[in-house]
């Protein structure tokens, strides 16, 4: 049983922890935030001792990082775990900046040590059939994907002045989806933004509302949408049209139980946010990351793909900015 650490015990770091705790072939070993009643609160719960970063780093039996800490502190974790050849789990994205992305990645591969991005949707169990039966040729050559991203709600203020933005933590998923299914990069984005739900995004140059349109050398294209509200719930749907057809993934539903009577048909609202929505996917990326580690393969979602996927992202913001509804080329 490996020992591994955590950074990072808010929302999706307290998913990681539940997901380590209970899986078998490692030791959720240490905790590290610097919000001490959280950690508490986690270590209390899964039997992990809360330690600081220098312990964590030093200890030889500790052989693999999951950093799902603040997104500012990512790249420095990242590259203390590499110098000390511990296999790294992060969260996206690996940083806000593009250099300091790179300085990341080239410590990483100096290291050769194993290195997972959490792009969980590729192992979301629908998204990840619908890829499988896309590259076994069911629908023919792929000629347009649809995504759909809308949260059930606007982020509060002071969460998002504390992140990177709406495009490099939310889109960002999109891009690395868009980019899995097109099966081709993009050479060209043209993304627009609006602020029509809550104040703050305007106030703090964000966009709460936004549509993208991304093209491929062969002329492949993808359409993505997001928005931070949904007053029926967490919206997640991927549409794959190709020569031959089309494949398609809707929501998950807490039930597939529907109600017909007299005033119409009824079911149940899809479920209200990521962490029941893509409950399996979380363990199925540790999981999937656990075993790389053990049998020394290679993650399915590797730094390279974090690092393209944040391309996208800027490419998107100078899209949006310009005002001039033109795509970037890149």
């Amino acid at each position: 049983m490996m020992d591994v650490c955590l950074f990072g015990v808010g929302l999706i770091g307290r998913v990681h922890a539940g997901n380590l705790a209970r899986h078998p072939k490692v030791r959720l070993r240490y905790i590290v935030d610097p919000n001490r009643e959280a950690a508490a609160k986690v270590a209390a719960a899964t039997g992990a001792e809360i330690a600081d970063t220098e312990t964590v780093m030093n200890d030889p039996a500790v052989k693999m990082v999951f950093i799902a800490s603040a997104t500012r502190t990512h790249a420095d974790l990242a590259m203390a775990a590499a110098a000390k050849g511990k296999a790294i789990f992060c969260e996206k994205p690996i940083d806000l900046d593009l250099k300091r992305t790179d300085e990341c990645l080239a410590a990483v591969a100096k290291a050769g040590v194993p290195f997972q991005i959490g792009f969980n949707r590729r192992f979301d169990p629908s998204f990840r059939a619908l890829k499988e039966r896309l590259d076994g040729g069911e629908i023919g050559a792929v000629e347009q994907v649809i995504i759909t991203s809308r949260d059930p709600e606007p982020e509060t203020e002071e969460a998002l002045a504390g992140g990177g933005g709406v495009f490099r933590e939310m889109t960002i998923h999109d891009f690395d989806m868009a980019r899995n299914m097109l099966g081709e990069e993009p050479v060209e984005l043209f993304a627009t933004g609006s602020s029509l739900v809550a104040p703050q995004y305007s106030k703090l140059g964000d966009y709460d509302t936004a549509m993208f349109i991304l093209r491929t050398a062969s002329g492949r294209q993808c359409h993505i949408n997001n928005s931070v509200r949904a007053a029926y719930g967490y919206d997640q749907r991927i549409e794959v049209h190709g020569a031959d057809g089309m494949l398609q993934a809707g929501n998950r539903l807490p039930t597939s139980v529907e109600t017909y009577g007299g005033k119409g048909i009824s079911r149940d609202k899809p479920y209200y946010f990521f962490v029941e929505r893509y409950a399996e996917s979380y363990a199925a990326e540790i999981d999937h990351f656990i075993t790389c580690v053990e049998t020394g393969s290679s993650p399915a979602v590797t730094a390279s793909d974090g690092r393209k996927a944040m391309i996208l992202c800027e490419a998107a913001l100078a899209s949006a900015r310009s005002g001039r509804f033109e795509p970037v080329k890149l």
